[in-house]
């Protein structure tokens, strides 16, 4: 059993959705963010850096933090969604630096300086805004080749870089330029392991 410490958010939305389509039994534990549970005592011994997700591993005596690191663990774990060995394996990871380097922050500082910054600062909205929106063309003309982020089959670099795109209206990022994109956001909400990671981390906020 698996011990998820999240909130409704694009990273920690990663998590259950995994594990769904995992199949691994797991349990969630809701950190207001909104109050500032993160910022709590109990809740910084188990991740100092004071942010969700955490994920709590007993069977291996395990805290993890980092979403991505997450995922692997994971993947790790049972055998699936991430290739053992090769190519196939690298293009996972490349995605997953992809993400962690160049989409998450980017549509992350695009959605804080258009919402909730203390005051505008229109250079900060239009660069990140702006690599927000590259980033959404470079993922579009990828697949345009091919079904998934890392190939043809689904890995833990799509359920990375969905995050994000679930919650693409807080970066301030439409999806009208690209089609790929959207054809493939709507192929994995559709699927039951998204549907159900999506639900349960949705109810978070209103527990």
């Amino acid at each position: 059993m698996f011990e998820v410490h999240a909130f409704s958010t694009p990273n920690s939305v990663k998590v259950p959705i995994a594990l769904e389509e995992l199949g691994l039994p797991y349990t969630l534990v809701p950190v207001n963010i909104r109050q500032g549970a993160q910022k709590t005592p109990e809740f910084q011994a188990l991740n100092a850096n004071a942010k969700v997700p955490v994920l709590i591993d007993r069977a291996r005596d395990l805290v993890l933090t980092e979403s991505a690191a997450i995922l692997i663990h994971l993947a790790e774990q049972t055998g699936r969604l991430l290739p053992a060995v090769g190519a196939a394996r690298a293009r996972v990871f490349e995605q997953l630096f992809v993400h962690a380097s160049g989409l998450g922050p980017a549509f992350g500082n695009a959605g804080y300086f258009r919402k909730l910054a203390p005051e505008p600062i229109p250079a900060a909205i239009e660069r990140f805004g702006a690599e927000a929106d590259r980033l959404v063309r470079l993922l579009d003309g990828l697949l345009a080749r091919q079904q998934f982020v890392a190939g043809d089959e689904l890995t833990i670099a799509d359920i990375a870089h969905f995050g994000w795109l679930w919650r693409r209206e807080f970066a301030g990022v439409a999806l009208d330029a690209a089609p790929h994109v959207q054809r493939w956001v709507d192929e994995l909400q559709a699927r039951p392991g998204f549907e159900r990671g999506i639900a349960r981390t949705m109810a978070l906020a209103a527990a």
